[in-house]
């Protein structure tokens, strides 16, 4: 950052808004990439839920303990949160369409295997929580690049509608998958779910083999992997509205995920149901969830975001709490209904919120966070109402975590989600490249960035606020320090300091830098009184070259 752009820009170039919502919820169907992988995901979702009854119900039928049926949801959703952080960098560093057929791939080849070694009578309750564990890692590397993806296929005015349309079809596969899974147990044992989860793959891999993906041609080299995870949390840690749709899903999913990890223990031992009325279920579950996704946007015009949250959140907690207390086919079935209505309404204001808050260049590696705190809460909810249960009973876990779901609530006090806000998070791009005459190496560093401002001392604790926010922007997008100094000489001399990790650490920040953020950096600016802009100057580590002196200097900044 040597210089910045005039000061007289106008400000309705700074003020952009995102072009106006596309008129119908199907409009992202009109576009031929989008349309093929919502259809090919639609089959393949409809093959995951299926094999996920086939695998809950036998492993009701090769162990008895409520520990070991919950630890099944556990298998397949703890490998979200070891992997979701180098996922989310992956699908940020490196080409995504790839990414996604690798995994695809992986995934097709567990499910033959466990499928082969059921239908051979060979699957035992380690060998069954194993390659669950497996596919929940093919998952977990294939989320954070799938949902990523979504902007690429659909223009930004249609956004919300294609993550509308993506939840739709999921729980639509949520209501189909599991009735099919459920009779296909029946008819000819969980091992034929397995082998058609497999093939149920081949449709996507086939999409993304012929999606023309544009890559986006970059002079920078690609961020490693542990620079680019730091770089994804640091942003999290810098977002105050990222770290409220975190905190309410963690709490959200931890309580509520008694409901999967125990339905099958409720279905077979208190209601004395068979695997055809657990798939049932999950259907209903389904089928409420597609309900949800079409009544949301009504709901979002009556009501305001928070208690839209609040009602579902609260529905969703008294249907665990009907589980528990009334385990019969219609009550169930009703309860299982208006579960998967909340559930929709609830995850989809999360993902959305997710989804408007970050721009391109950390999208995946935010959405990763969100699912590894998704994830987390999941395995952590799923161990914790599976030992409880054990300990206890079905009745006292469903109870409790309902309980809990309803006092949940408290955290909206400190924590609120946000649907409102337009910012443009398109790239600004208006720091020129820097003038130089040496040149540093891309991972020479630290780099140390001064700009001098000069400031009215009747306006220096408003010039302050405005940089405090300036300040966020900095660390959030790269800098590991940064600091604002008042010249005791000269009271209105005013010095920002940040310091970059490396000196092309520091060029991604020209990249970074969004049309909000440059209002933000704007109005900073806008209290200089000098006659030439704010003087800009990049000062290198002096023992930049020597690999263990810059590391501990680095490690004493942090």
């Amino acid at each position: 950052m040597c210089n910045f752009s005039s000061l007289d820009k106008t400000r309705a170039d700074l003020a952009m808004k995102p072009p106006p919502a596309a008129t119908s919820s199907w409009s992202p169907l009109q576009h031929p990439v989008f349309r093929a992988l919502w259809l090919a995901t639609l089959v393949s979702n409809m093959g995951t839920f299926m094999q996920s009854v086939g695998a809950a119900w036998l492993m009701t039928s090769l162990s008895t303990s409520p520990a070991m049926v919950a630890l099944v949801q556990a298998a397949g959703i703890f490998p979200m949160f070891l992997l979701s952080l180098p996922a989310g960098a992956l699908a940020d560093i490196i080409d995504r369409r790839r990414l996604l057929l690798a995994t695809q791939a992986w995934m097709m080849v567990a499910a033959a295997l466990l499928a082969a070694l059921t239908l051979l009578g060979a699957a035992s309750p380690w060998v069954l929580l194993s390659f669950t564990f497996l596919l929940g890692l093919g998952a977990a590397m294939n989320a954070p690049a799938w949902q990523a993806i979504i902007p690429e296929l659909v223009p930004r005015r249609e956004l919300a509608q294609a993550i509308s349309l993506n939840s739709a079809g999921f729980n639509l596969s949520r209501a189909v998958g599991p009735a099919l899974g459920g009779a296909i147990v029946a008819a000819a044992g969980a091992g034929a779910t397995f082998m058609l989860n497999a093939v149920s793959f081949l449709g996507v891999m086939v999409v993304l083999y012929r999606w023309p993906r544009p890559v986006t041609d970059t002079a920078l080299p690609a961020e490693r992997m542990v620079a680019a995870i730091h770089t994804g949390l640091r942003y999290v840690r810098h977002s105050r509205g990222l770290q409220a749709i975190l905190w309410r899903t963690g709490i959200f999913i931890l309580f509520s995920s008694s409901l999967w990890a125990l339905l099958p223990l409720v279905v077979r031992y208190e209601m004395g149901g068979s695997s055809a009325d657990y798939g049932i279920l999950l259907g209903c579950f389904g089928a409420g969830a597609v309900a949800g996704a079409g009544l949301l946007p009504r709901m979002q015009r009556h009501l305001p975001v928070e208690a839209l949250l609040a009602g579902v959140t609260l529905i969703a907690a008294a249907m665990i709490a009907v589980t528990a207390l009334v385990p019969h086919m219609a009550a169930l079935v009703a309860a299982m209904v208006l579960s998967g209505a909340a559930w929709l309404v609830v995850v989809s204001l999360f993902n959305v919120a997710i989804q408007i808050a970050v721009p391109a260049w950390v999208r995946a590696r935010v959405l990763a966070v969100y699912m590894l705190v998704f994830a987390g809460g999941f395995s952590a909810g799923s161990a914790i109402w599976g030992t409880v249960a054990t300990h206890q009973s079905l009745k006292a876990a469903l109870l409790w975590s309902a309980g809990g779901l309803g006092l949940g609530l408290l955290a909206a006090i400190r924590h609120r989600v946000n649907l409102d806000d337009e910012s443009d998070l398109t790239p600004s791009l208006h720091w020129p490249e820097p003038h130089l005459i040496l040149e540093p190496r891309p991972e020479q560093g630290p780099v140390l960035v001064t700009v001098e401002y000069l400031i009215e001392p009747k306006q220096s604790g408003q010039f302050a606020k405005a940089m405090r926010a300036l300040g966020v922007i900095r660390r959030r997008d790269g800098a590991i320090r940064w600091g604002l100094f008042q010249d005791t000489a000269n009271p209105g001399r005013y010095l920002e300091t940040f310091i970059v990790e490396t000196w092309v650490e520091h060029l991604r920040q020209h990249e970074r830098m969004t049309v909000a953020d440059r209002s933000i950096e704007e109005k900073a600016f806008s209290f200089h009184v000098g006659a030439a802009r704010p003087q800009v100057q990049h000062l290198i580590h002096a023992y930049g070259r020597r690999g263990r002196e810059r590391k501990k200097f680095i490690r004493s900044l942090k």
